[in-house]
């Protein structure tokens, strides 16, 4: 299989994205998925989403106060 960026990956093989989806490739070609959750339903007034593209994670914080984690009540992904 020949994926976006000309890279060749033998059948069966399995592997991450730059961009954080995982892949595959079998005799039907190429198929990805997102490798992380996105946070949902936390308080969109008082926090913001940071997403962390080492680790394929979002982290929720105070927008005033990036040291202090909010709640979140559901992911999704």
């Amino acid at each position: 299989c020949s994926d976006s960026n000309g890279e060749l990956h033998e059948f069966g093989s399995r592997w991450r994205t730059t961009d954080c989806n995982d892949c595959s490739c079998d005799t039907n070609g190429i198929s990805c998925c997102s490798s992380f959750v996105t946070p949902v339903d936390y308080d969109e007034e008082k926090c913001v989403t940071i997403f962390n593209s080492e680790t394929c994670t979002y982290k929720v914080v105070e927008k005033d106060n990036h040291s202090k984690e909010c709640p979140v009540r559901g992911w999704v992904g």
